[in-house]
Order: C-alpha cells, then sequence, then structure tokens
C-alpha cells in the first residue's frame, strides 16, 4: 500500500489504535481472515480520510492487496470445505470398514495359515499366464509342496491347499508361506503373492481404519484387494 502524507495531526499510531492495534503487542494471536479484512478496510479508510491530495493513494496496490485478502478469504474457505468432506469421507470409511467383520479379504503377502489340514491364499497376475506354479514352505522355509494351478486370466484368484506335503503325507496344523511364478509361452509374467484373512476387528489409526485379520495382523482398508 503507497505510504500516506498525513496532513492533519492524526500520526501512525493513532491509526494503528483506531483499528485494535498496538505498536508493540506481544499477544502472539493470530487474526482470521475476518478480522484481517475488517482491518484493512478500516486502515484504508482512515488512509483516505487523511491522505495527501497531492499525493494519493495507487489505485493498483489498493486493488492488488484487496485481490490478495480475497484469496486468503478462498483459500480458507477451500480448507474448510475439504476439512468436511475429509469427515465425510473417514465418516463413510468406518461404516464400510465395519461392514467387513466377518468376511474373508485378500490382501498382499504370503502367510499361508494351515488350519484343520485346510489353507487358503491368493494370487495376483499381471497378464495372463498359461503356467502358474505354487511353492509352500513350512516355518524353516523347507518346501513342502509344488502345485502346478495351469493357465489363468489376469487379475486375482484364489487357490485352496489341502495341508498334504509331496508325498501324500498330512502336515501339522502351522504358518506356512508359498510364492508363486507364472509364464505365458516361456515368457515370465509378473505374478504376487495374496494372503487372505478373515476381519475380526476393525482399528482405527492415525492413518485411517486397519482391519484386524487375526494372525496375518492389521492391514489398512485401502490395501484389500478383494472381498471375497
Amino acid at each position: 500500500m503507497a505510504t500516506v502524507n498525513n496532513t492533519s495531526s492524526t500520526n501512525a499510531a493513532d491509526l494503528y489504535a483506531k483499528i485494535g492495534g498496538a505498536a508493540n503487542s506481544n499477544s502472539g494471536t493470530t487474526s482470521t481472515t475476518a478480522d484481517m479484512e475488517n482491518r484493512f478496510l478500516t486502515l484504508l479508510m482512515a488512509q483516505i480520510k487523511n491522505q495527501d491530495p497531492l499525493n494519493p493513494l495507487d489505485n493498483a496496490q489498493v486493488t492488488t492487496q484487496l485481490a490478495q485478502l480475497n484469496t486468503v478469504n478462498g483459500i480458507e474457505k477451500l480448507n474448510s470445505t475439504l476439512s468436511q468432506l475429509l469427515a465425510g469421507y473417514n465418516e463413510t470409511q468406518s461404516m464400510q470398514s465395519a461392514g467387513l467383520i466377518g468376511k474373508n479379504v485378500m490382501v498382499a503377502g504370503n502367510s499361508l495359515p494351515l488350519t484343520d489340514s485346510q489353507a487358503v491364499g491368493g494370487i495376483q497376475l499381471a497378464a495372463p499366464a498359461d503356467r502358474v506354479v505354487l511353492t509352500v514352505k513350512d516355518g524353516t522355509g523347507k518346501v513342502v509342496q509344488t502345485e502346478e494351478l495351469g493357465a489363468h486370466e489376469a487379475g486375482n484368484f484364489y487357490f485352496g491347499w489341502d495341508g498334504k506335503d509331496a508325498d501324500g503325507k498330512v502336515l501339522a496344523d502351522g504358518n506356512y508361506t508359498f510364492g508363486v511364478e507364472a509364464t505365458a509361452n516361456g515368457n515370465k509374467v509378473e505374478a504376487s503373492a495374496m494372503q487372505i484373512g478373515t476381519v475380526s476387528a476393525v482399528v482405527r489409526s492415525t492413518d485411517g481404519f486397519l482391519l484386524d485379520l487375526g494372525a496375518l495382523g492389521n492391514v489398512a482398508f485401502k490395501d484389500v484387494q478383494q472381498i471375497l
């Protein structure tokens, strides 16, 4: 804003005092956008009343400052709107997460818990494959079973394992892991291991809602690849 040469007895300190300021204020209180606008307009009117006719206010500078104030006000309103949208999104996510309790979900991971000689896992293929090979390992990392799963289209699919090793022996229940390899016409196809767990509870965290999958741990709601 242009400097104003005051021709009356009113000085800069008086003008500042009129708009509620203090020359040496140490309160540290931050004004709201509305307060800033009111103070600016009050100061502007005081300057107009006391301006030097030979050196009037610069219209361009006044217009620029008004535009900046409008921008700040717009940003504040936008932030308020985004906060409301975020609160609504969190509420929706909470309801969606609660609706998953008791359901099976597929998430990234290679855990394959064996219970009552039954285990279920998932695989994600980046492209169609004419050969998919599953490898199951025990807790020591030893390969206990290798199975051909045949051809599959791109996307997610799940498989079942009966808990038997390569010799047909029934293995003890426990935690196993698995790996997968896929090819198409002899060329490698990107394949990812996907673990399947049952949602037992929903946990709120600073990063959103987490799904409690029991032995598989907690996973973020956004990381769910498929609901089975």
